[in-house]
């Protein structure tokens, strides 16, 4: 039987790999590190005594590829999240608290009642944000939006900036609109936040792994590819420092790796390398905390912080768009960013809980219109070779919803050929 060697057990490897496995295809899979699941990772964190996550992430019902994946390997109903729409907001600057309400149907009569909007805003606003789906490709999102409204301020610029992990202002505004499209315009049953309950290992991670066991596939850990061989337009062999692997005549390989790894391994791939970096902390408090709202996270406006995230005891915070705040030493993070916790939760200031800093440099790429034009599509100009990562071109921004749809396109051509 032919084998698909999957090099890289991130969300987009693992997508890959348990899609095949389950369509009956041998699987090898390849990591560099000694755990799988890449950014989304959780792990034990000897300082808090706690298991937390690599970093923080908010899904919406309405990612169709988490969804799916997530169903294949049994983890959807490891998600939590409200019955309706409900996106929390508070105001570190003026004490003002709101909460965005989309309605769950398709009709968004929600714009014209002023109780489910952000403060100071209008129907009218809303709409204007149409001019989204005529962004060209050169456009940022302060091209396209006005930057002088409060809805602006309150929603879609805290918005961009953690989907797009970029600011607004060099932002591509063509990778917002497909997102708008999927969730706000398929209705608010397609826009209801939702996180991990445990965490991101739990959902996305060790079922996966426990799937591609039961098929049989071979995971390989401590694995880093160091070269690759190809000869008359197709992949010969891998090389992974320790002895080289020979490919069958029917053997594929998919490349699920970021995209400097890609770049060094296949010279002249266009990719995007330039990249933007998020700053996570996570709290541990004396006792189990809910938000004033009861949600298990917060938007935060006028702060340091972005969002806020609640796990039992454990508080985490992300910041996007993080290259400045990443050169700080983990002390002055820390202080910055309990500050904005302790405000929005009722907290006192002092004395700062035990914390952790966790710094992703290269967190994304730096998804402007200049690296937007670089990604690649799924096939390569080997023929056995194919590329899946939230970097590659999948209409969508570089987040777990866009690693998931590379992962499942690069199966899919792997099947079809």
């Amino acid at each position: 039987m032919s084998t698909v060697h999957v090099v890289g057990a991130g969300v987009a490897g693992l997508a890959c790999a348990v899609r095949l496995a389950r369509g009956g295809r041998s699987i090898r899979l390849h990591e560099a590190a000694g755990h799988a699941g890449g950014r989304c990772r959780s792990f034990f964190d000897a300082t808090l005594s706690r298991t937390i996550d690599n970093g923080n992430h908010l899904l919406l019902s309405g990612n169709r590829s988490v969804m799916a994946y997530l169903d294949e390997i049994g983890g959807r109903n490891s998600l939590i999240g409200p019955p309706e729409p409900a996106f929390p907001f508070f105001d570190l600057e003026s004490g003002q608290r709101w909460t965005v309400r989309p309605n769950l149907g398709r009709l968004p009569w929600w714009i014209f009642t002023a109780r489910r909007r952000v403060p100071g805003t209008r129907a009218g606003d809303y709409v204007k944000a149409l001019t989204l789906a005529r962004a060209r490709p050169e456009d940022t999102i302060t091209d396209r939006l006005d930057t002088g409204t409060a809805l602006f301020a309150r929603f879609w610029e805290p918005l961009a900036v953690s989907i797009l992990n970029t600011a607004a202002e060099e932002g591509a505004a063509s990778l917002l609109w497909p997102v708008m499209m999927e969730i706000f315009g398929r209705g608010g049953s397609a826009s209801r936040p939702l996180i991990a309950r445990v965490g991101l290992g739990h959902s996305f991670v060790e079922p996966a792994l426990a799937l591609l066991a039961r098929r049989g596939a071979a995971v390989e850990f401590n694995q880093r590819l160091r070269a690759i061989t190809a000869e008359s337009g197709r992949v010969e062999a891998l090389d992974f420092g320790g002895g080289s692997i020979t490919l069958g005549d029917a053997d594929s390989v998919v490349l699920a790796v970021p995209p400097t790894a890609a770049a060094s391994l296949l010279p002249g791939l266009s990719a995007p390398l330039e990249a933007r970096a998020i700053v996570n902390a996570h709290f541990r408090l004396p006792e189990p905390i809910d938000t004033p709202g009861g949600s298990p996270f917060l938007g935060l406006l006028g702060g340091t912080a972005h969002w806020l995230f609640i796990r039992g005891d454990v508080v985490s915070v992300t910041v996007s768009a993080a290259d400045a705040l990443a050169e700080e030493p983990p002390a002055a993070i820390a202080t910055a960013l309990w500050a904005d916790v302790a405000r929005a939760l009722d907290q006192p200031s002092a004395p700062q809980p035990p914390v952790r800093i966790i710094k992703e440099k290269r967190a994304t790429f730096a998804q402007t219109p200049a690296q937007v034009v670089r990604r690649p599509g799924t096939r390569t100009a080997w023929r056995n070779l194919f590329l899946a990562g939230d970097w590659i071109d999948t209409g969508l921004p570089a987040t777990i919803e866009s690693a998931v749809r590379s992962g499942h396109t690069a199966a899919a051509v792997v099947v079809g050929g």
